[in-house]
């Protein structure tokens, strides 16, 4: 790498909601974690760049001192990731972005990353020009050459349906979906050139609140309640469309004193500081959502969900209790 040495902007991917594996195309899992790009320049200085172009190497000391072990003018592409609990923990790396010095050391030994690579961009030379099978192989010999231990992640890759499907199964662990990729494809910074499919199901909650107006909502807020019979916040919709919004509206009753949400503020997104203006309504009226796989430590949803239809057929006590689906 040159004296202005620097990281490319990541190649990115555009959804699909096609989850099978198409002929002359390879899949990956998509993590549930931080997209980075790591390098290690001739000399051995460490640059950790975020998919915006953030400088995270001071925020994760393991990595940085990983990174020894790797060739020297060697950039790859991966996922910072944090396992707690046998399950990917997004928000323990949104608590570690941040830290740096001894508050990030401390937070390493408490919560170390992973990177999980998987793509290689530099080995002693610009590779991105080269095809993604290419990359691949060159990639699986950087880990068995230089016996990469962890936290260095090798992700895995395939081109069966059969096991690609199989991977849609680890759902339960946090893992999101798949990524599709090329097998002739060059690797092009800034580009959606991969596609992403991401894991859902259909569930139900109950809806506790909405912004907007009881006649004209906007987004719905959902909750279920948990063992002890509290209701609990687990995530809001995406924008409704005009027929949900009629349909929800002809169902939903203001609020009675004593809501179990009186008081509470909410987010108006995943690690937003903004508040959202909410009108509380009565938390009988069940929705069928569907959601993907992405939770967060309490078990909320952290990405919108899709109002899929409102359940007059069903009661509150009829949904899963809060923290049971995972």
């Amino acid at each position: 790498m040159s004296s202005t040495w620097s990281l490319p902007d990541p190649m990115l991917a555009a959804p699909t909601s096609d989850p099978d594996l198409a002929p002359g195309h390879a899949a990956e899992p998509k993590w549930d974690g931080y997209r980075a790009l790591v390098g290690r320049r001739s000399g051995g200085g460490v640059l950790i760049r975020s998919r915006a172009g953030s400088d995270l190497t001071g925020a994760f000391p393991e990595i940085v001192a990983a990174a020894a072990g790797l060739p020297d003018d060697t950039a790859l592409d991966g996922e910072l990731v944090v396992w707690e609990n046998d399950q990917l923990a997004f928000e323990r790396l949104q608590q570690r972005q941040h830290r740096r010095t001894g508050a990030a050391a401390q937070a390493a030994a408490q919560w170390p990353a992973h990177f999980v690579a998987f793509d290689l961009l530099r080995l002693g030379a610009d590779r991105t020009g080269q095809p993604y099978r290419e990359r691949r192989r060159a990639l699986e010999e950087l880990f068995t050459g230089q016996q990469l231990p962890p936290p260095w992640t090798l992700c895995p890759s395939t081109t069966d349906p059969q096991q690609a499907a199989e991977w849609l199964q680890w759902s339960s662990v946090g893992m999101e979906g798949l990524v599709f990729k090329r097998l002739d494809q060059t690797y092009v910074p800034g580009w959606r050139g991969w596609r992403k499919y991401r894991s859902r199901h259909s569930t139900e909650a109950v809806i506790g609140a909405v912004t907007g107006t009881l006649a004209a909502p906007t987004t719905a807020l959902l909750g279920r309640f948990d063992a002890a019979g509290r209701l609990q916040y687990t995530g809001r919709t995406t924008v409704l469309n005009a027929a949900a919004r009629q349909a929800l509206a002809v169902e939903l009753q203001p609020s009675r004193p004593g809501h179990p949400w009186t008081g509470w503020t909410f987010s108006a997104g995943w690690g937003s500081r903004q508040e959202l203006h909410v009108r509380l309504v009565e938390p009988v009226i069940v929705a069928e959502v569907a959601v993907d796989v992405s939770l967060d430590a309490s078990g909320r949803w952290r990405h919108p969900v899709r109002l899929m239809r409102v359940r007059p057929d069903l009661a509150p006590s009829e949904i899963p209790l809060f923290g049971q689906e995972r």
